[in-house]
């Protein structure tokens, strides 16, 4: 399911750019937990389960990983815990360690949406005009990188099939794997030789070349434009007037509970949700609809 990827790569960037760069820099916990609930939602609906699963014993000890080690380095804060080797481990650290954990999976996982949205014809589609070399090779980038995946299990499943795995010393794998990572390192000159000759050949890149747009701007892209520069103009007042502002040191400062924080809040979750939301109900639609056959 991919309904929200069927609206125009413009729109799709503004959102992604807006999401993103609020995650970034906001230190508030609420907001950062709104991005990191709707990022996991939107790849656990983007993603098979197995592989969502998977993913996650990476990302559990990443997790604690950082959480774990900005206490046994920072010591700042007024709430000393307990000390270890003579050193001071605060609360404030603990919790400021755990806030840039859930930031920073939050952030990955958006930017793991955004790989599997924005595909290659899209970032043409955007860049392809104002800048069509460094489009191209963004472009070839990404396409590169499941290729890369592909070939290489060929490639091994081929030199497995002529015996090069069959021994089961450490430098004979060794050299099997530098062998494929030969293999691959060709192919993927020869690709990318093969691939500028074509684009030059096509005229790509050319002034007064036309472009095929298969990325019409819709009323639907309209209203969502309108609807996320709504949402980041009530955000941003949030952030002017500073109802966002959080600190963990010296001391942990309070979460503003006024009523324009809680419409920041509001606004940011629904904006955090909003793919998952858009999918669930496409995915509503297209059983309701096939229920009806």
């Amino acid at each position: 399911m991919k309904a929200f990827g069927s609206y125009n790569p413009i729109v799709l960037i503004i959102y992604f750019f807006s999401i993103l760069l609020i995650s970034m820099f906001i230190v508030n916990p609420v907001m950062l937990i709104l991005a990191f609930g709707g990022g996991i939602c939107y790849c656990s609906i983007m993603e098979q389960p197995k592989d969502f699963f998977h993913n996650l014993l990476f990302y559990i000890p990443l997790f604690l990983m950082i959480a774990v080690t900005n206490p046994l380095f920072s010591h700042n804060g007024v709430t000393p815990l307990f000390f270890l080797n003579g050193n001071p481990v605060t609360l404030e650290a603990i919790l400021y360690g755990l806030n840039i954990a859930v930031m920073l999976i939050a952030v990955m996982y958006w930017f793991k949406c955004y790989n599997q949205i924005m595909t290659s014809e899209k970032i043409l589609f955007l860049f392809g005009k104002i800048i069509p070399k460094l489009s191209l090779i963004l472009s070839a980038a990404l396409r590169f990188v499941p290729l890369f995946k592909i070939q290489i299990k060929k490639v091994h499943k081929a030199q497995k099939a002529m015996g090069l795995y069959s021994s089961n010393s450490y430098i004979d794998k060794l050299r099997s794997s530098m062998r494929v990572f030969s293999a691959i390192v060709m192919w993927s000159i020869e690709n990318a030789v093969d691939t500028g000759d074509s684009m030059k050949a096509r005229g790509y890149g050319l002034k007064g070349r036309s472009h095929f747009s298969m990325f019409p701007f819709t009323w639907k892209d309209g209203i969502l434009v309108i609807f996320i520069g709504v949402f980041m103009i009530i955000l941003a007042v949030g952030i002017i007037f500073k109802t966002t502002a959080f600190f963990f040191y010296p001391r942990i400062t309070e979460l503003s509970t006024t009523p324009l924080a809680w419409i920041v809040y509001f606004v940011y979750g629904i904006l955090c949700f909003l793919p998952f939301i858009i999918e669930i109900k496409e995915n509503l639609k297209w059983k309701y609809y096939v229920s009806k056959i």
